[in-house]
């Protein structure tokens, strides 16, 4: 049997992307593998967003090329946001890879793989469901972004926004709740602009309330946002809808306005700070977790010391951390000019970390002892994982080895809690006694 090996990196449309990839070679016959040894075809799915992530891409494609002349008829594809417009240059640094591919652009893998086969195919992606999706799963709303942050290079990659239709994406749900998902996640690099497009311009809003009535479907959240265009009819429509849950990702990037007007970003940090405010008011118990960026152009002391004190302000429940790096094509690379030494971003990025941990450390010790539901996605390492409707990740100890809890919403009695994940039992378990007994490290508190 012909085999593929899929390898992704980066963000959650990245992995939707690969999601829909993997389903149209499965139609085709192909068997999945986790070693790119044993496969006929690799796919290797970038991002480019830091130069970590594409330092990671670039050495798995070095690793492929005695690969490739160990099997010169196997085929080596590079998808995602490293691959651009223009493709030259990729061509003349890795020769041993056969196809680039655009993101969410395969047709042109999927045509050739299913050649191989003796197959035709057709090659549209737009409703691709798995067969076995995941308890919690993506549905990707809308492609594409017409914001340009000077920092991003995203809409380059990307490309424009285009959204879904409403009945669409109905139907999906519909199919993924029929084939076991229990939860799903509404997709988009801004999720909020939804619908702009369309001809009867739907709005975020409108395709929750749409999607809310299918059966099966425990679950709805959505992601990433932008400040901007988190509108009240969105938070309104998370507050009334039951299955939507309590948790939003607003990043705010920095806490400087000067800082944040040379990322182009278009709110300041009262009005970022009002929206806050509003939707804590409009939703009861809200999560929010956010994104932040330090040491981009220009960025002083000052500009640093306020993105911490808006951490210390707002007190949101996760926050990822990223170092500048500069991206080329990208309008701070031709305009601004990086400056802030590499051990200065290092230690901002730390400064950030461990303000987080003791502000998620606050936050999460008075859930010890409270009942929370869970969500059950997954079994790792003897305890079932899952999550609560505010996002937190909690670790079920001390269940029966045969008790099958996947795809199920359950009680948990919460008996540690640590600033990334929660552990706890199932009331009435005989194990409750000795997991409260338990380290924070003995019972799987990890970072998440």
């Amino acid at each position: 049997m012909a085999r593929y090996h899929l390898w992704t990196v980066g963000c959650q449309m990245n992995v939707a992307d690969s999601e829909r990839l993997g389903l149209s070679l499965d139609a085709l016959g192909y068997e999945s593998t986790g070693r790119a040894e044993d496969a006929d075809i690799v796919v290797l799915n970038s991002c480019v967003v830091r130069q970590g992530a594409e330092d990671k891409v670039v050495g798995r494609l070095e690793s492929l090329k005695s690969y490739k002349r160990k099997n010169p008829d196997a085929t080596i594809a590079l998808m995602g946001c490293m691959v651009g417009p223009r493709t030259d240059a990729l061509r003349e640094r890795f020769p041993h890879v056969d196809f680039y591919l655009r993101p969410q652009d395969f047709s042109e893998l999927v045509e050739y793989a299913a050649e191989r086969q003796g197959l035709s195919c057709d090659t549209d992606q737009s409703l691709l469901v798995p067969a076995r999706p995941m308890v919690s799963t993506f549905v990707p709303v809308i492609q594409g972004c017409d914001e340009f942050c000077t920092y991003c290079i995203v809409p380059y990659r990307r490309g424009r926004e285009k959204s879904r239709p409403v009945a669409e994406l109905v139907r999906e749900a519909e199919m993924l709740a029929t084939r076991g998902a229990r939860e799903i996640t509404l997709l988009g690099q801004i999720v909020d602009r939804y619908g702009l497009d369309l001809p009867d311009r739907p709005d975020l809003a409108a395709l929750l309330r749409a999607v809310h009535p299918v059966e099966g479907l425990e679950r709805i959240r959505f992601l990433t946002s932008h400040p901007r265009d988190m509108s009240q009819r969105i938070l309104d429509a998370v507050a009334e809808l039951p299955k939507a849950c309590e948790h939003l990702n607003l990043p705010f990037q920095a806490g400087s306005d000067e800082v944040l007007e040379r990322m182009r970003r278009p709110y300041t940090i009262a009005e970022y700070l009002a929206l806050i405010e509003r939707a804590r008011e409009t939703i009861p118990g809200v999560a929010v977790s956010t994104d932040v960026i330090v040491g981009f152009c220009g960025e002083t002391d000052a500009d640093f010391q306020r993105t911490m004190d808006v951490l210390e302000q707002v007190r949101f429940d996760v926050v990822h951390v990223a170092p500048y790096s500069t991206r080329p094509g990208t309008i701070a690379e031709r305009k601004l000019e990086d400056d802030v030494p590499p051990a200065v971003k290092i230690a901002r990025r730390r400064a950030v970390e461990e303000l987080q941990e003791r502000i998620a450390t606050e936050i999460n010790a008075p859930l010890a002892g409270t009942r929370q539901e869970v969500l059950i996605e997954r079994r790792v390492k003897g305890a079932w994982t899952g999550r609560t409707r505010a996002n937190r990740i909690v670790h079920v100890q001390g269940t029966d080895a045969d008790a099958d809890l996947d795809g199920h919403l359950v009680e948990v009695d919460i008996v540690r809690a640590g600033p990334w994940s929660l552990a706890g039992v199932l009331p009435g378990s005989d194990g409750a006694a000795a997991d409260a007994a338990k380290s924070p490290l003995e019972i799987g508190l990890t970072p998440v």
